[in-house]
């Protein structure tokens, strides 16, 4: 596995090595020893699977007081993923990254607690799967809103059409008005 460090630092893009013949291929997407050598001690609590169609954005989403770090992989289609450093001490704060995952290039993205996450599905359709260092809940949760003019996100939207986006990120805060992390 390659580790490669973003233009936010503390935000892994993995790349993992294919063993691959006529029958399909093979690869280690994680292991434990070499993840907290690249992205520190994480320990993964909870992992989800998700499926969108073409143009759907989910996020930005961060959980305030039980904060989330995702190791986040696309298995079929493909996905602009999107983290935003919502940390207020950072020297990044309110900045944020961004990689095309797809079921080709098989990367990974690792985004740690402290920041928001979102992705846009670029194909006809996308399974986004993902692991978890802390339990979904629900009251906890915060939406950023997604084209919030001081974040300047340069989603890759198609035909410029706006994306489809669920009734909670609709609603979703600006990043002056949204909870910042220490």
């Amino acid at each position: 596995m390659q580790y490669e460090k973003l233009a936010i630092p503390d935000v892994v893009l993995l790349t993992p090595q294919v063993f691959g013949d006529e029958r399909g291929f093979f690869m280690e997407t994680f292991r434990q020893r070499e993840f907290e050598a690249h992205c520190g001690h994480h320990t993964f609590v909870q992992d989800n699977h998700s499926k969108s169609a073409h143009g759907i954005l989910r996020g930005l989403h961060y959980q305030h007081q039980q904060p989330q770090g995702k190791l986040v992989r696309v298995t079929q289609g493909e996905v602009f993923d999107v983290a935003v450093d919502m940390r207020a001490s950072s020297p990044t704060f309110g900045q944020w990254v961004g990689a095309t995952l797809s079921e080709h290039n098989k990367q990974l993205l690792w985004v740690p607690p402290g920041f928001a996450h979102g992705f846009y599905v670029t194909s006809d359709e996308a399974e986004f799967q993902y692991k978890c260092t802390d339990y979904y809940a629900p009251g906890d949760e915060v939406s950023l809103r997604w084209d919030d003019p001081t974040l300047n996100i340069q989603w890759p939207l198609v035909n410029n059409h706006p994306p489809t986006l669920s009734a909670k990120d609709t609603q979703g805060l600006s990043l002056p008005s949204a909870p910042r992390f220490n």
